[in-house]
């Protein structure tokens, strides 16, 4: 099945839908982006270019087999990430990607996903000979990582970038 993004008011994606492969093909039984979106226009009566065909097994960029493993085949990498309701569709990129989720953050412009100024550090932390996890917020306030222990209700650590550490609050 191929996948096809609806458009809406500022490039923003407002309904992903599947259509048959055989919708695609052409004369030269090839699958054609064009023959999907002419297809969409007979059958929801929106224009052709509101549709943009978008890749299921593509995210960041690279190619997905549908068992998740990394494709051997990188050509199949399509528009850097499948499209979801309230995505962008940036035609110049030509890609789709999520909503900004801190003012801080910035486009990564190979994988167009959102980058926080500071590296996710690991939520793995050891406790008592124990491998624990945290789970991690952004603080956008104070431009850092910060965690919680499956128990607790707010932040009790913060990754300190100077020491490469978590640092209690």
């Amino acid at each position: 099945m191929a996948h096809f993004a609806k458009i809406g008011f500022n490039n923003k994606v407002i309904n992903v839908i599947t259509v048959d492969n055989s919708k695609l093909l052409g004369a030269d039984d090839l699958e054609n982006e064009g023959n999907g979106q002419a297809h969409l226009e007979r059958i929801t009566g929106w224009d052709k270019s509101l549709w943009i065909q978008t890749s299921f097994n593509t995210k960041e960029g690279k190619y997905y087999n549908a068992d998740g493993t990394l494709a051997d085949d990188q050509s199949k990498a399509f528009r850097k990430n499948y499209a979801k309701i309230g995505d962008t569709w940036d035609e110049t990129r030509q890609a789709f990607y999520g909503p900004k989720p801190y003012d801080s953050w910035t486009l990564n412009e190979t994988t167009c996903q959102w980058e926080a100024p500071v590296t996710q550090p690991s939520i793995e932390y050891t406790e008592d000979g124990v491998t624990k996890y945290y789970t991690l917020s952004w603080n956008e306030a104070n431009s850092r990582w910060e965690g919680a222990t499956v128990t607790e209700s707010t932040a009790s650590v913060y990754w300190n970038t100077s020491t490469s550490s978590w640092t209690s609050i």
